[in-house]
């Protein structure tokens, strides 16, 4: 006996793509989400690729109705102050996509909940998801507790695991595996009335770097924020014998990057600061018999390019079409989900290679465009999360002549069941 088609555990974009998009196909969608919107997340800057998801779910046009601050490019900035020139979005790419938006979590997020509730998902938010269900090894539910309520349990052929860096069944079952070479600490606060760059550039993501290959995310929103991000090695950032106290290190940080000291000077820093550490993971599989992992439940690249929301809602439209296959067949198993794997691993991997060549000390833009200047286009959309419709072999392999590339991962295909 199912109560549902299919339950969703989290109300994050992978998990609210996910559902809609099963609930726009005919299906019984619950979706729990242990939070009662709207809360704070990090995670504001979008990549172009992102209208795409935003146009299929509905609220596309929307984005622009709120009026969150339009995003046009990404600059680079060296310690010193010196500025790249910037990758414009629509010098590349004639298409609305090429202006993207710099959102609130707390907003977007909740957009994208209430918007799945009008599409027929039965939402229910504080309440959190405490076990799956077995029959055997197959997932055929979830055991969930709402506020202090008693535990209930619903059933469904399917689960979707959208628990974000949670990743209940990742940790419940042992299957997180971290990356080898990707072990940063990120703190990141925000500030009121920073310094912004006129005309175009206003609302562009900057990335400014620091010694030792470390970066400053500067993330202009609405009102006057900004959302500004140190990433960096737990040993720069917690050194022996000196402070570590987030707030002081942040501001030892900021006379370390000029263009950062000088924007972030005129502002003033309010709220709390935040940390996040050795956040860079895939888990062993993608799924189980009656299990899909989708968005940061699968796994978490690096912040720097601003992957994160667009592959939460790249895996959720994936998800969602390969789930509504599934249960239009009637089959549920691990195997059904092995093109999700196999592609969604692929989208991972090649921005894997662009986020390893980043941190690699001999490697540049500059330094790759002067030497290819033909490959700008291809970078461009690399940036911008075009990563299904064009063949990168030629970037990558200019790339590696200049940065040590990583070796794809191989775990993340579906767990071999009987």
């Amino acid at each position: 006996m199912s109560d549902y088609d299919a339950i969703v555990i989290g109300g994050g974009p992978a998990g609210t793509t996910s559902a809609t998009l099963l609930a726009e196909k005919g299906h019984r969608v619950l979706l729990l989400e242990k939070a009662k919107f709207p809360r704070y997340h990090v995670g504001e800057s979008l990549m172009p690729f992102c209208y795409f998801s935003l146009e299929r779910l509905g609220v596309a046009e929307r984005m622009d109705e709120i009026g969150y601050q339009q995003k046009k490019s990404v600059q680079f900035a060296t310690t010193d102050g010196r500025i790249s020139a910037p990758f414009y979005f629509f010098q590349h790419f004639d298409h609305p996509a090429a202006t993207t938006w710099q959102v609130e979590r707390e907003h977007f997020d909740l957009m994208l909940l209430d918007n799945a509730r009008s599409k027929g998902v039965e939402v229910r938010e504080n309440t959190a998801a405490l076990d799956f269900l077995k029959d055997g090894e197959r997932v055929i539910g979830v055991r969930a507790r709402t506020h202090d309520e008693d535990p209930f349990e619903v059933r469904a052929p399917i689960t979707l695991d959208c628990t974000g860096r949670d990743a209940l069944f990742q940790r419940k079952h042992g299957w997180r595996k971290r990356d080898p070479m990707l072990n940063k600490i990120s703190i990141w606060t925000l500030f009121k009335d920073a310094k912004r760059d006129p005309g175009l550039d206003e609302g562009a993501t900057t990335i400014a770097y620091l010694p030792g290959g470390g970066w400053f995310w500067n993330i202009p929103l609405r009102d006057g924020i900004v959302s500004s991000g140190i990433v960096a090695e737990r040993d720069y950032l917690y050194r022996k014998g000196e402070t570590r106290d987030p707030a002081e290190i942040y501001a030892r940080e900021i006379e370390n990057n000029a263009w950062v000291k000088d924007h972030l000077s005129q502002g003033e820093q309010f709220g709390e600061y935040w940390i996040a550490g050795e956040y860079s993971y895939r888990a062993e599989h993608c799924a189980t018999d009656g299990l899909l992992l989708v968005g940061d439940a699968f796994a978490f690249l690096d912040p720097v390019f601003s992957s994160g929301v667009f592959l939460a809602l790249k895996s959720g439209e994936m998800a969602a079409d390969a789930t509504h296959a599934a249960l239009e067949k009637g089959n549920t198993s691990a195997s059904v989900f092995a093109k999700y794997g196999e592609d969604l691993c692929g989208h991972i991997e090649t921005m894997r290679k662009i986020v390893y060549a980043f941190y690699d000390p001999e490697f540049s833009f500059g330094k790759l465009i002067r030497a290819h200047p033909n490959l700008r286009p291809k970078l461009t959309d690399l940036l911008i999360g075009n990563v299904e419709d064009v063949d990168f072999t030629d970037l990558l392999k200019a790339m590696s002549e200049i940065a040590e590339l990583p070796e794809p991962l191989t775990h993340g295909q579906p767990a071999a069941t009987v």
